[in-house]
């Protein structure tokens, strides 16, 4: 685990441009109020909230905002969405994580994201099932 002291700069928007190692892509520098911008139009949008918690994630990990910790922070604004409104939780698992990074150097490629968006949905949103508990309590009142 990283601490702040390793970035170059920890918690403001880089003034540098970087690569992506695995693909082409560039990302631009951020404008703090372009981010701004970007993100109130997406929160604004017209889907339901685990996509566009999804989309979220994948924006802010595309767009690159800080010098370290993008997907992270993007992690972060995503389980914000769905955990605060009871949607489960955006997670990555191990047995996932090869083909994650394939779909998301495809989507840093091409800022396509249907085939990551998919796969997320079905791979790494997950809840609390809460029908076991129900069971059991069900069990104890006979």
């Amino acid at each position: 685990m990283q601490d702040k002291n390793e970035a170059l700069e920890w918690g403001v928007l880089k003034a540098g441009r970087v690569g992506i190692s695995g693909t082409d892509y560039a990302p631009p520098l951020p404008v703090k109020s372009e981010i701004e911008q970007e993100l109130a139009d997406l929160l604004a949008t017209d889907m339901t909230l685990t996509e566009k918690a999804i989309t979220s994630f994948l924006w802010g990990a595309r767009r690159q905002m800080f010098w370290d910790g993008n997907k992270r922070t993007s992690l972060l604004l995503a389980n914000k969405l769905l955990v605060g409104n009871g949607h489960g939780m955006l997670t990555i698992t191990e047995k996932n994580m090869e083909r994650f990074n394939e779909l998301l150097s495809a989507y840093y490629t091409t800022n396509d994201m249907s085939e990551i968006k998919q796969f997320l949905y079905e791979h790494a949103i997950s809840g609390i099932d809460f029908e076991p508990e129900k069971h059991r309590e069900s069990e104890r009142s006979r």
